[in-house]
C-alpha cells in the first residue's frame, strides 16, 4: 500500500475527532439528533480547518446504518463505501474543474433518480465560488426546492464571491482558525502515535507556521518527520522550515529600542549569512512588533496571540520597559521599510536603512507627558527655561527669569517712553470741547496730530507681556524671546531669530488670542506679524473669517448698532472686543 500522508492519516472520520470546530459540530449534532437537516448546507474558512471534511462526515452520518447512538459508526457499508470513496450516492465535484453551466445541468439531470443503496443522494461542490453566474442561474431553482432525497454542501475560501442569491437558499457554517493551543496538543498526540521524539519548543514552532490551519501544520509536520529518525530538536525543525529563532527577534528588537545600530546590524549579516529569506524575515519581525504593542496594551494578550506562555511573558517584559507611542513609531517604520522592500533591487540595504531610522523610537516622549511636565513648570513659576536645559529637570527657582544664552537679554530703554493715544476713538469728544484727552497706559498711537509711523515698543514690551501673563501665562516666555517689537502702521511686528520659538503663536486659536490682547492693551486696532527667518504670519488675512477683523467687522453691521447710529446721527469711530474695553468707568465729581 503507498504511502498515506499525515494530512490523510489523520483526518477525521466522526465529529469527535474534529479539531478545534466546536461549535459548528455542536449544531450539525443535533440537527441529525433532532431531525432538521437543512436541504442545503454552506460551509465557510480558510484552507484546511475542515470544511470538506465536515461535509463528508455529515455525509456519513445521515446515510449511516448502523446501530450506534451518535452517527457515523464508521462500520456499516455506507460508512465504508464513503470513506473510501466508492459510494455511488455521493458526488463531490470540484467547482474549479467543472465550473460551467453545462456541468450544472447534468448534475440536474442526476438528482432526478433516487439514491441506488443509501438513504439520500449527497452533492458536495468544494470551492464553490468558482462557478460561473450561468452555472449559478442554473442552479437557483434546483437549490431552492431539491427533491427530498438530496442534499447539498458546499465549501469555499471566500465566501464573498458567491451571489446572495445562492447564500439565502443555504444554511452557513462558519469555521475559525484553530487556536495554537488545540493544535500543538494535537500534534504533540500525532508525534506520540508515530513514535517521534520531538521537544515541545518545536511543536510550538510548527503550531505557529500554520497559521490556524490544520492541514498546514500537518503537512509540515510530514516534512520535518521525513527529515529526522526518531528524534526531532529545535534546530532540525528550524533548518527544515528555514525560520529564524525567536530569540534573534528578541535581541534585534532591544538593540534597535535602545538605539545600537552595530549590534542590529550584526544580527542582520547573520540572518542574511544563514541564507533565510530577507522578505521573510521582515514579515516575522514585523509580526513580532505587533505581538509586543499588543503585550503592552492588552491585559491577557494570549487571547490575540499565538505562543507559549514562558514566550509571551517574555515579550510582555519586554515591551513593559517602553511607552506605546515608542513601539507604535518602530512598527511603523518596519511596516514602510518592509513595504519598500518589495520593489526594491536591494532589499537588505532598504531594511538597514529601515534600522538606521528606528534607533530614535526609544527616545519618543507622549505628548500628554510633555504638557504635562509643562503645565507643572508653568505653576511652579520657573519663568523660562535655558535652551541647552532639559525641560523634565527644570525645577522652580527664585529671581529673574532664566534667558536663552542664544537670546539678547532685552533691557528696559531708560529714556522714559511717553504714553500715545488712539486720535480718533480716544479723546475725540475732550478735545472738541477743549479739554486734556485722557491717557491710556500702554497706548501708542500718534499724539499731537502725528500719523501713525514705525514704533519701537520695546519700553512698553515688558508691560504687555506682564498683561498677556495673566491670561495666557504660557504665552509670556515666548513672547519674551521676540527680538524686535515695533508698531508699523496698524501692524504689530514681532521678529524672531528662530521659527521654532514661535511656531506655537502661528496657530490660528493663539495668534487671535494674541491679536485680541495687543488691541486690548495698546488700545488700537492692531494686527499682528510674526516674522522668522523666511517665515511671515499676519493675522486679519482675507479668508480667516475666526480672526478679530471679522469679529469687529461683524459688531458694526449689527443692526442695533446702525440703529443707533441713524437715531444719534453719529458713527462708529471705534470697537473694542478685548476685556479691558468691556469695563465700565463711571468717574461722578461733585460741583
Amino acid at each position: 500500500m503507498s504511502y498515506l500522508v499525515l494530512a490523510r492519516k489523520w483526518r477525521p472520520q466522526d465529529f469527535s475527532q474534529v479539531v478545534g470546530q466546536g461549535p459548528v459540530v455542536r449544531i450539525l449534532r443535533n440537527a441529525i439528533k433532532k431531525q432538521r437537516v437543512p436541504h442545503a448546507m454552506l460551509f465557510s474558512g480558510v484552507r484546511g480547518v475542515g470544511k470538506t471534511t465536515l461535509a463528508r462526515i455529515m455525509a456519513k452520518a445521515l446515510n449511516c446504518t448502523g446501530e450506534t447512538a451518535e452517527p457515523p459508526c464508521n462500520q456499516c457499508e455506507s460508512c465504508r463505501e464513503i470513506t473510501s470513496g466508492t459510494a455511488l450516492d455521493l458526488h463531490e465535484i470540484d467547482g474549479a474543474s467543472n465550473r460551467g453551466i453545462d456541468e450544472i445541468r447534468e448534475l440536474k439531470e442526476n438528482i432526478r433518480f433516487h439514491p441506488t443503496k443509501c438513504r439520500y443522494k449527497i452533492i458536495i461542490i468544494d470551492e464553490v465560488h468558482m462557478l460561473t453566474d450561468p452555472a449559478f442561474n442554473a442552479l437557483l431553482k434546483t437549490l431552492e426546492e431539491p427533491p427530498a432525497h438530496v442534499i447539498f454542501m458546499f465549501a469555499t475560501t471566500e465566501i464573498h464571491k458567491i451571489p446572495v442569491t445562492i447564500l439565502s437558499r443555504c444554511q452557513r457554517y462558519e469555521l475559525k482558525r484553530v487556536l495554537f493551543a488545540e493544535l500543538f496538543a494535537f500534534f504533540k498526540k500525532i508525534a506520540g502515535d508515530e513514535g517521534v521524539s520531538i521537544s515541545d519548543s518545536a511543536l510550538e514552532m510548527i503550531a505557529t507556521e500554520a497559521s490556524g490551519s490544520v492541514r498546514d501544520g500537518l503537512s509540515l509536520l510530514d516534512q520535518v518527520f521525513s527529515f529526522g529518525e526518531d528524534r526531532m530538536t529545535d534546530i532540525d525543525v528550524r533548518e527544515v522550515l528555514g525560520l529564524v529563532d525567536r530569540q534573534v527577534f528578541f535581541r534585534l528588537m532591544e538593540v534597535l529600542l535602545a538605539g545600537e545600530l552595530s549590534p542590529g546590524l550584526e544580527i542582520l549579516d547573520q540572518v542574511s549569512a544563514a541564507g533565510a529569506d530577507l522578505k521573510r524575515f521582515t514579515s516575522d519581525l514585523l509580526n513580532f512588533s505587533r505581538s509586543l504593542i499588543i503585550c503592552r496594551v492588552v491585559d491577557n494578550p494570549g487571547q490575540l496571540l499565538d505562543g507559549s506562555d514562558h514566550e509571551l511573558a517574555a515579550m510582555s517584559e519586554l515591551a513593559a520597559k517602553y511607552t506605546p507611542e515608542t513601539l507604535y513609531r518602530l512598527f511603523d517604520l518596519l511596516l514602510k521599510g518592509a513595504a519598500e522592500m518589495q520593489y526594491a533591487p536591494h532589499p537588505r540595504l532598504v531594511l538597514e536603512m529601515t534600522f538606521a531610522r528606528a534607533l530614535q523610537t526609544g527616545q519618543i516622549v507622549p505628548v500628554s507627558d510633555l504638557i504635562g511636565r509643562l503645565d507643572a513648570l508653568l505653576k511652579g513659576g520657573g519663568g523660562l527655561v535655558s535652551a541647552g536645559a532639559s525641560l523634565y529637570t527644570a525645577e522652580p527657582v527664585a529671581g529673574p527669569p532664566i534667558r536663552s544664552p542664544d537670546v539678547p537679554e532685552k533691557k528696559t530703554p531708560e529714556i522714559p517712553v511717553e504714553p500715545l493715544t488712539d486720535p480718533e476713538p480716544v479723546g475725540r469728544a475732550e478735545e472738541a470741547a477743549g479739554l486734556e484727552p485722557p491717557s491710556v497706559p500702554g497706548s501708542v498711537a500718534a499724539k499731537g496730530g502725528e500719523k501713525d509711523g514705525d514704533r519701537d515698543v520695546r519700553g512698553a514690551w515688558d508691560g504687555f507681556v506682564d498683561y498677556v501673563k495673566d491670561r495666557r501665562k504660557w504665552m509670556a516666555p515666548v513672547l519674551q524671546m521676540c527680538n524686535v517689537m515695533r508698531i508699523q502702521g496698524d501692524d504689530l511686528v514681532m521678529k524672531y531669530e528662530d521659527h521654532s520659538d514661535c511656531s506655537i503663536l502661528l496657530q490660528k486659536d493663539n495668534l487671535k488670542n494674541l491679536t485680541e490682547f495687543a488691541q486690548d492693551y495698546f488700545q488700537h486696532e492692531l494686527r499682528v506679524r510674526i516674522i522668522a527667518r523666511d517665515l511671515v504670519s499676519q493675522e486679519g488675512k482675507e479668508g480667516n473669517g475666526d480672526g478679530p477683523q471679522e469679529e469687529r467687522r461683524a459688531l458694526a453691521n449689527d443692526p442695533l448698532v446702525q440703529m443707533t447710529s441713524e437715531v444719534f446721527g453719529g458713527r462708529v469711530a471705534g470697537i473694542r472686543t478685548g476685556p479691558r474695553s468691556r469695563e465700565i468707568k463711571v468717574d461722578i465729581s461733585e460741583e
